[in-house]
C-alpha cells in the first residue's frame, strides 16, 4: 500500500515522526505540493494525506486507485467531499486536537493588550527603567480583568475551554451558541442572544463555525452594537471579521484594541488594511501549533488509517 503526504511540513516541520504512518504502507512525505504536481506525486497510491493542498473533482476523477483521504486539520472544505463520496473515497479529520491550545492563546492575545509584556521588556533592556526617576513606569494602559465580562460567540469545546479561564481569571462569561447546554449556566456564566452579548461584553472572542450565516459576524453594525473600548480575539477564521470594519473601530477607539491569529486571507496580504491598524496583535496563525497538540493530530490522522483499515472508519466526513 502507497501513502502519499501532499503537505507534511506545517504539521511536521522535522520536530515530530512519520514512523507510525510508515508502519502502515510505503509513505512518501512531502513539504508542499503545487496543485499542477498533485496527479504526479499520487501516482497509483491508495492514501492521501493533506492539510491544506486540494483535492477538486477534476483532480481526484484522475486518482482512480484513490480509497483514503485524510485530513492533516478538523476543516475539510480544501477537499471535495461530495465528489469524494461519489468515488467511493473515504474523506476523515481530525475533529478535536487543539482545543487546549487555541484557547491559551486566547488568553495569550488578551494578556499582551493588557500588559503589553514584550513592550515593557524591550523597554527595561533599552535603559528606560534604569534611567528613570521613578521606581515603577509604564508606557501602556494596564487593564484588570476580574470582574469584567467576556463574551463568546460559539460555546462548543473550544469556547467552552476559553469560558472556565475566564471565569478562573474572575470575569463573567455570557455566550452565544446554537446549541446551549444550559447545565452550564452558573453565577459566571449564562446564555444569551447576540444582541446582548455585543452590548454587555467588554471582551468578545469568536469561536464559531466559517458558514454563510456567520460569515462577517462582526461588521460595521454589530460592532456599533458594542461597548466603547471593547476589545476583539479571533482565533476561529478571517472572514468572521469584516476587515475594513474593525480597523475603522480600532482606529475611532470604538474598539480598544483587537488580537487575531488568522485573517480572510492566508497568508497574509501585503495590504491587508490590519496591517496598519493600531493596537492590533497578529499572530500567523499558530493556536492550533504547540508541538503536544500537533502531535495529537498526528495521532488521530495515523489511527483514523488504522480503522479504516480494520474496516471500522472513524471521523469520516462524507459517511
Amino acid at each position: 500500500m502507497q501513502i502519499v503526504v501532499l503537505d507534511g511540513y506545517t504539521l511536521n516541520p522535522g520536530d515530530l515522526s512519520w514512523e507510525e504512518l510508515k508502519k502502515l504502507g510505503e509513505t512518501r512525505v512531502y513539504d508542499r505540493t503545487p496543485e499542477d504536481k498533485i496527479i504526479e506525486r499520487v501516482g497509483d497510491a491508495e492514501i492521501i494525506y493533506t492539510n491544506k493542498t486540494p483535492l477538486r473533482k477534476e483532480i481526484l476523477e484522475k486518482l482512480p486507485n484513490v480509497k483514503f483521504i485524510g485530513l492533516l486539520a478538523t476543516g475539510y472544505n480544501v477537499v471535495d467531499v461530495d465528489s469524494a463520496k461519489k468515488l467511493n473515497i473515504k474523506v476523515t479529520n481530525v475533529p478535536t486536537y487543539g482545543t487546549h491550545s487555541v484557547a491559551q492563546m486566547v488568553f495569550a492575545h488578551l494578556m499582551a493588550i493588557c500588559h503589553h509584556v514584550q513592550a515593557h521588556s524591550d523597554a527595561v533592556k533599552d535603559g528606560e527603567w534604569a534611567n528613570n526617576a521613578d521606581w515603577s513606569f509604564w508606557n501602556y494602559p494596564l487593564i484588570e480583568l476580574a470582574g469584567k465580562t467576556m463574551g463568546i460567540i460559539g460555546y462548543g469545546r473550544i469556547g467552552e475551554a476559553v469560558g472556565r479561564i475566564a471565569q478562573a481569571f474572575a470575569m463573567k462569561v455570557v455566550a452565544f451558541d446554537n446549541h446551549p447546554k444550559k447545565e452550564l449556566e452558573s453565577e459566571t456564566m449564562k446564555y444569551v442572544n447576540v444582541d446582548e452579548l455585543l452590548a454587555s461584553s467588554d471582551v468578545i472572542t469568536l469561536h464559531c463555525p466559517l458558514f454563510e450565516s456567520t460569515k462577517g459576524i462582526i461588521n460595521k453594525d454589530s460592532i456599533a452594537k458594542m461597548k466603547d473600548g471593547v476589545i476583539i480575539i479571533n482565533t476561529s477564521r478571517g472572514p468572521l471579521i469584516v476587515e475594513e470594519d474593525l480597523v475603522e473601530a480600532l482606529e475611532s477607539g470604538k474598539v480598544y484594541a483587537a488580537g487575531v491569529d488568522v485573517v480572510s486571507i492566508e497568508p497574509i496580504l501585503e495590504d491587508n488594511p490590519l496591517l496598519k491598524a493600531k493596537n492590533i496583535f497578529i499572530t500567523p496563525h499558530i493556536s492550533w501549533a504547540p508541538k503536544e497538540s500537533r502531535k495529537r493530530l498526528m495521532d488521530v490522522a495515523v489511527d483514523n488509517l488504522k480503522q479504516f483499515l480494520d474496516g471500522k472508519p472513524v471521523n469520516v466526513v462524507n459517511p
